[in-house]
């Protein structure tokens, strides 16, 4: 319970359809954010007159988390630190926990489903898939889900909208003390410029153009992601897109052309199977390449020790580091990250 609205209206839908329920506060960050989400999830527990316990993973949340966030973005990478939580802290130390205690399931306040099937060998198996909110839908977080996992797992808020979620917790009488919001990455207390620039040594360097002409400086590689185009402050009548990060030359690659940034392949290492199993390739399938993106047809295919990930149309700003989530329709078949 984080003391938004998902998760309370999770724990209150649990306990109508008679689940004998503890909710539990993850304190991961010290900052006073924290401090008031987890009195507001408190609060809330009490009114649904359900047992309340904080896990303190604040130490690990450090190493696991910021401490990787931090490290992936001083390499030149972009990476996702949401879905590294979920697999790491909230369904890794945190459904640990929730086992030794004798729980059988896990319960959170994600926007997705998952569905019971059975196998060739009649084995039960567990498929990851989209909440009936598209907007809202949060299975691009869950790629690093297994069969272990998915079984424990229960997502009560999967099949509502946000907006049916926000009537449930009016009706549940919860809505009243619901003051937090979920936000995107919980440990950046003001900008993300800021948070870079407080954790990480930045070195100034020049901005090339595509055919090696020095047209700026900018303030340090950490502070630029593939196909930004604010803060690269280069005057001229059209905008500057960030196109590649050269941590050789400490440069930065820029293009006013945004055709430049269009790719149509990309590698993905440390991939995952929910299934558990491999598929047999090549597959057709719509990959996503960050939260937020339509998607697009593609081929997925064995490359080396990696899969290489054929697009059919060119896709914009292919940033290493983020994570690239397969679907077969509703299904999430897994994911990896970008190379």
């Amino acid at each position: 319970m984080s003391g938004g609205v998902d998760s309370s209206t999770s724990a209150a839908l649990l306990k109508e359809q008679d689940f004998d329920i503890t909710g539990v506060f993850m304190r991961l960050v010290k900052s006073k954010k924290f401090r008031k989400a987890e009195k507001e999830a408190r609060t809330i527990a009490k009114y649904l007159h359900i047992p309340f316990l904080v896990f303190d993973f604040h130490k690990e949340f450090q190493k696991k988390i910021i401490d990787y966030f931090l490290k992936e973005y001083k390499k030149g990478r972009t990476p996702n630190p949401c879905i590294r939580c979920n697999q790491q802290i909230k369904f890794g130390l945190f459904l640990d926990k929730a086992l030794e205690l004798k729980s059988d399931y896990l319960a959170t306040g994600h926007y997705a489903r998952k569905q019971e099937t059975r196998n060739k060998k009649q084995e039960t198996n567990y498929k990851l898939l989209k909440s009936k909110d598209k907007l809202k839908d949060q299975s691009y977080f869950l790629w690093t889900m297994n069969q272990r996992k998915l079984k424990r797992l229960l997502f009560p808020v999967g099949n509502y909208t946000k907006t049916e979620t926000r009537k449930l917790a009016k009706k549940f009488g919860i809505a009243k003390l619901i003051k937090s919001e979920s936000e995107d990455i919980c440990f950046i207390e003001n900008s993300f410029g800021q948070f870079i620039k407080k954790h990480l040594s930045l070195k100034p360097g020049p901005i090339l153009d595509v055919d090696g002409n020095k047209i700026g400086q900018h303030f340090g590689l950490s502070l630029y992601t593939i196909g930004q185009r604010k803060n690269i402050r280069i005057p001229g009548p059209k905008p500057y897109y960030v196109l590649k990060i050269d941590f050789k030359r400490n440069a930065l690659i820029v293009s006013q052309n945004e055709k430049d940034l269009y790719q149509k392949e990309l590698i993905v290492q440390k991939a995952n199977w929910i299934s558990g199993e491999e598929p047999n390739f090549p597959i057709k399938v719509l990959a996503k390449i960050r939260y937020g993106h339509k998607g697009g047809r593609a081929i997925v295919d064995k490359y080396g020790r990696n899969i290489r990930v054929r697009f059919l149309k060119t896709q914009r700003a292919i940033t290493p580091g983020q994570s690239v989530v397969f679907y077969k329709e509703n299904e999430v078949l897994g994911g990896g990250v970008i190379k």
